[in-house]
């Protein structure tokens, strides 16, 4: 398929730029698979359109304040043929490093801007002065990985809640504020290993969770490391040719387990957000892979490179509540290979005709 079939028409108003004061409040469509119909309402009937016997799953990964500042300053070298010199570089200007993946426990992958300039070797000095890294390794696109002076291994963590800023996506026009410290981050965050929110988990609040385990559902929660890949545009035209992005993610045992009895008992698995639907479709793969049902997932770690387009077929995933994505994006093509390119691009465009508010802090879609 291309990538063009994947377009519409957003305006740019239609782009939330602060989270409602509540998160229920948020407007939910509602998108029938088998018929296309679709519904207008709010979060806040959730409970009452499920029948009380779905497992919902859910990512319970935590944001870190993952944007951070810093100035160039210190020794690299320069290799020259058979020669290298050691030149001393004190350069003021202030560098934004966004930190991406963590690769150990004082390595990390990160988009430095701007990049162009930043070499291998050079020393990074972060705000306050109590940070410090080395550029070690390159790659595409802005890419760095940057070895990071910590004085203990919990050192590192407890800096970057200090000195770091909430990693607001590039479409929400403004800085970061101190409510975006709680309000980015779902009522259920425990794992601190995200640079971007699962977003259709910040709806929930601890009443409508209340009201869906009174009614008998069962929540069960995984964690996928939501990297800054969930941003990272599609460069080619044919679908087949793009190269998706890597993410780790976690099942524990109980949550497998849950999911198996799901399967087995034939009760609807509700996913709150792509990401579980990218987590628990890449542990079913794996599962046939091992020459074992789809739903005989194993728990643990694992890393999710899978690509979800149309042509797809679903192992785990019955339902999927989720925020409405980026034209031309790797969430939406999942969102169209789940439920239909056509029927989902008419709920989008009723959506924008509606007043409907996109992307990170706006509205919801149920699609089942």
């Amino acid at each position: 398929m291309q990538l063009s079939e994947f377009d519409y028409i957003l305006p740019a108003e239609c782009i939330a730029q602060q989270p409602p004061e509540d998160r229920a409040a948020a407007r939910m469509l509602l998108l029938e698979r088998g018929t296309g119909a679709i519904r207008d309402g709010d979060f806040r009937g959730l409970p009452s359109l499920l029948r009380g016997n779905e497992l919902l799953v859910v990512n319970n990964a935590r944001v870190i304040p993952a944007r951070l500042f810093a100035h160039r300053a210190g020794v690299h070298s320069e290799t020259c043929g058979e020669h290298s010199r050691i030149r001393k570089e004190y350069l003021g200007s202030r560098i934004e490093v966004l930190l991406a993946r963590r690769i150990e426990v004082d390595l990390w992958g990160a988009l430095v801007r701007p990049g162009r300039k930043v070499r291998i070797g050079e020393r990074l000095v972060f705000e306050g002065g109590k940070l410090e890294a080395e550029v070690v390794g390159r790659g595409a696109y802005g890419l760095r990985q940057l070895r990071f002076n910590i004085p203990s291994p919990g050192g590192l963590s407890e800096i970057i809640e200090t000195i770091g800023h909430i990693p607001l996506p590039p479409y929400i026009r403004r800085q970061d504020e101190v409510t975006d410290r709680e309000r980015y981050q779902t009522v259920f965050a425990k794992q601190a290993v995200a640079v971007a929110a699962p977003t259709a988990g910040l709806h929930f609040t601890p009443a409508v969770l209340g009201e869906l385990r009174h009614k008998g559902i069962q929540i069960a929660e995984i964690t996928l490391d939501v990297g800054l890949g969930t941003f990272q545009p599609i460069r080619t035209e044919d679908l087949e040719h793009h190269a998706m992005h890597s993410e780790g993610y976690e099942i524990d045992e109980s949550s497998a387990e849950a999911i198996r009895a799901a399967r087995n008992e034939q009760r609807p698995i509700l996913a709150v957000g792509t990401t579980v639907v990218r987590a628990l479709e890449d542990a079913a793969r794996k599962s046939i892979q091992a020459g074992r049902p789809p739903e005989a997932i194993a728990a643990g770690r694992a890393c999710a490179d899978i690509f979800i387009r149309p042509g797809h077929r679903f192992a785990l995933i019955d339902q999927l509540l989720t925020n409405f994505h980026l034209p031309r994006s790797t969430l939406l093509v999942l969102v169209c290979a789940f439920a239909g390119r056509d029927r989902v691009l008419s709920a989008y465009r009723h959506a924008v005709a509606s007043g409907y508010r996109f992307y990170s802090y706006g509205d919801c879609m149920l699609i089942r």
